[in-house]
């Protein structure tokens, strides 16, 4: 067991008891700090998001906005229709903007993709996102393709097509790079898979987290965005909460076929975003902004690849290879990941996100999202305390179900 106080224990156990009502998602650090308002988040490592992304809008924002005040026309008029938002994004992107899905949050292209489309069988590789099989409507099959432990989880082509043509499934889902083990599908071994699935009517490459993946030592990003002319089913979900470390304001988008993006604004989604997230849109598409973006983001990947090599030098964990902005730690005989998790949270002030609830991880594992220098050397230490306050041998008595005791 954790070698703790009576008042931490209580901590732990109050903590414990919102990510059982969370369900398969984390209990967000707001949520945390309403309810346990006792615990001290110094660091969120759960959530994942670039903060030098953050800091960089958050300036812009600033200048344009607040000092301007030209936020009060933001707050207090309706934003732009969904098509007006995609045709600001059209040029950006390179593609027409009657293929441009703009979405609250990457959330909302998923749901409403899978909604529409998927009618018959959906595959997913496992473990993965849990709202790509949370959101499969009635009477609609998830297979699941697993992942095999001893490859870190990543993809075998052959594999994997092999099981597309025995499940014969009229939607897949592809992540990548993948969430919660940050597995990278090369764009030479998504092409041999997509020119494999063309019998399947919608195939899902959700880019959410592409903007932290790299082919070549100018950290090249490389999206599926190029290959939607060679597929017709194609759908490419993106979500702009991670890379652009802006997640409250809820930002997303798809790009697919356009008859499918009429489809779907013929049901709704006319305004469907914030003026915010419009703000961002603008924002994003400047070549200015895109410069500044350009070094936050080789900052911050680099220093993230350095971060996961440290974690990979502690005693007791390993690590699965990340091409995202968070790396998968495993705990060899360790504590198990939602006591691990939730002791760090109140010993030491840093959230992290158990993958207890993940199906197909085989073992104790927790995410770890990439902050700041500093931020990633107070994880590290609460980590290394963390596993130093375990006492394996009390092991059989310290389960999340038992801590009341």
């Amino acid at each position: 067991m954790f070698a703790m106080s009576s008042g931490r224990r209580a901590l732990l156990e109050q903590l414990l008891a919102l990510k059982d009502e969370a369900g398969s998602h984390s209990p967000s650090m707001l949520t945390i700090v309403e309810e346990v308002p006792e615990v001290a988040i110094d660091v969120d490592a759960c959530f994942l998001s670039n903060p030098y992304a953050t800091e960089l809008f958050l300036r812009r924002l600033e200048a344009d906005l607040i000092a301007t005040r030209r936020i009060r026309d933001v707050l207090e008029f309706y934003p732009s229709q969904n098509t007006v938002v995609a045709a600001n994004l059209a040029g950006f992107l390179q593609v027409p903007a009657e293929r441009i899905f703009i979405g609250n949050g990457a959330i909302e292209v998923i749901q409403a993709v899978l909604h529409r489309f998927a009618k018959r069988k959906i595959a997913v590789n496992i473990p993965t996102f849990s709202s790509y099989y949370e959101f499969a409507p009635e009477g609609v099959q998830v297979v699941q393709h697993k992942l095999n432990k001893a490859d870190d989880y990543r993809l075998d082509v052959a594999a994997y097509l092999d099981f597309i043509r025995r499940e014969r499934p009229d939607t897949a889902v592809l992540i990548n790079p993948n969430n919660p083990d940050g597995g990278y599908l090369p764009f030479a071994e998504l092409r041999t898979i997509l020119a494999g699935l063309r019998e399947v009517e919608t195939v899902i490459v959700d880019e959410s987290f592409i903007h932290f993946a790299f082919e070549d030592d100018q950290f090249t990003m490389r999206s599926a965005i190029g290959l939607l002319d060679d597929h017709p089913g194609l759908v490419v979900v993106k979500s702009m909460s991670k890379d652009f470390g802006i997640a409250g304001i809820r930002a997303g988008y798809g790009v697919m076929a356009p008859q499918r993006v009429s489809a779907l604004l013929a049901n709704g989604y006319l305004w469907n975003i914030n003026g915010l997230a419009e703000y961002f849109f603008k924002l994003y598409v400047e070549p200015d902004f895109q410069r500044e973006y350009e070094l936050v983001r080789v900052r911050y990947i680099n220093e993230s690849q350095e971060f996961f090599r440290a974690l990979g030098r502690l005693p007791g964990v390993r690590i699965t290879p990340s091409m995202a902005n968070f790396v998968l730690l495993e705990l060899i005989d360790g504590p198990p990941a939602d006591d691990f998790v939730f002791f760090m949270l109140a010993a030491h002030g840093v959230y992290t996100r158990t993958c207890s609830d993940k199906i197909g991880l085989q073992g104790h594992y927790v995410r770890i999202a990439s902050r700041t220098l500093e931020q990633n050397r107070r994880i590290i230490a609460a980590i290394q305390a963390s596993l130093e306050a375990w006492q394996p041998e009390d092991a059989e008595s310290t389960s999340a179900s038992s801590l009341a005791g």
